[in-house]
């Protein structure tokens, strides 16, 4: 749908950058639905507020009107992504929204969902309210990157968490590796867990180091991911952290291929694992483009994907990774160290994977930066 460009003042601006907030909050913990933020303002004072509630419902919209009561009538509402305009398990967002009376709407960005797609906003202005459009859309955008990919591409946001020396080496050649980041960059991949609907990692990974693979930051410890097993054959141990804790401390799936012992499969399934299958490609190992099929098909918007360097060089290989979270530590392992990426058969400069540096932070002594894939 287009638009022409409306006018928005530096109240707007601070009031959507509110409800966008109030989106990130949320993120991991409401798929497969968006985390949506919503402002409710009535003759300059904020009277209302909202988000995607944990587990997808109920959305911002009716929680934001429902705090500012009567206060809603002739308000003006910010919102971080389109309300919806479909009956599902709640009615819609926008019904909510014409029965509360208010006056103007504020949407950053349209929800690319075909049951919405333009037609929330239409509902609204056939209503006789004033629907202004684009406020902070680039930004909206990045917070419901993981829903647009689910919904444009039928596969999760993916981002890869690299944690390597400054030579890019994620062990000694020993495979010592614990631990080559500090304290704060280690906390800053908790938080990156919390705010993910899922985690993986290979086999390889789960068998050397049973992690947990769970947020362990104080006052998010609730908010653990889905944790993913790349494991074509059934190999996690039963008495694994990952398969006991499966049906109490977090979802453990583990990615198979469809020709898996099954009397494994149930013995894993007796404690709470879940079972993908997915069909091998010509190596036999299961492709990385089924994997996210299969999993945007489970509802994950959001991946992390904290795996070694098989997986890592796996996912650069296959073009499927959108960030990478890299943290670095001053130190130096040499040439004979474990590199963070294998081979990518790049033959020529131009054959490279080239990034976009969005944030270059320091965390203690170590280098953050975040990048995207051009």
């Amino acid at each position: 749908m287009t638009d022409a460009a409306p006018s928005f003042s530096a109240d707007d601006a601070a009031h959507m950058r509110a409800a966008l907030s109030l989106a990130r909050r949320h993120l991991g913990r409401v798929w497969p639905n968006p985390s949506v933020g919503c402002i409710v303002v009535k003759d300059g004072q904020v009277v209302g507020r909202g988000v995607t509630a944990p587990g997808g419902r109920p959305h911002g919209e009716p929680q934001a009107l429902a705090q500012a009561g009567d206060a809603a009538r002739g308000a003006t509402v910010y919102v971080s992504l389109e309300p919806c305009n479909h009956h599902g398990k709640t009615p819609p967002c926008s019904e909510a929204l014409i029965e509360a009376g208010i006056a103007r709407i504020v949407v950053a960005c349209e929800d690319p969902d075909p049951r919405v797609s333009g037609g929330g906003i239409r509902r609204l202005r056939e209503a006789g309210i004033q629907v202004d459009v684009g406020l902070c859309a680039e930004e909206a955008q990045a917070v419901n990157h993981g829903f647009i990919t689910r919904i444009l591409k039928g596969r999760p946001g993916v981002t890869l968490k690299l944690a390597t020396s400054l030579d890019a080496r994620v062990a000694t050649s020993t495979g010592h590796s614990q631990w080559i980041t500090g304290p704060d960059s280690r906390a800053r991949g908790h938080l990156l867990r919390a705010n993910h609907d899922a985690i993986l990692v290979g086999i390889g990974t789960a068998l050397a180091d049973d992690p947990e693979l769970t947020c362990r930051l104080p006052g998010l410890e609730a908010a653990n991911p889905v944790r993913i097993v790349l494991d074509s054959h059934l190999r996690l141990p039963l008495t694994s952290k990952l398969a006991q804790g499966a049906a109490s401390v977090a979802p453990t799936w583990l990615v198979t291929l469809n020709s898996a012992d099954q009397a494994r499969a149930t013995a894993l399934e007796a404690l709470g694992v879940r079972i993908l299958r997915v069909a091998p490609d010509d190596t036999g190992h299961p492709p990385i483009a089924a994997i996210l099929t299969s999993l945007a098909g489970q509802g994950i918007t959001r991946l992390l994907v904290e795996g070694g360097p098989t997986v890592a060089t796996a996912f650069l290989k296959a073009g499927l990774v959108d960030h990478i979270e890299w943290f670095r530590a001053p130190m130096l392992i040499g040439g004979d160290g474990l590199p963070a990426v294998g081979y990518l058969s790049v033959e020529y400069l131009t054959d490279s994977l080239f990034l976009d540096f969005d944030v270059i932070l320091r965390l203690g002594s170590d280098l953050w930066t975040t990048t995207h894939i051009k």
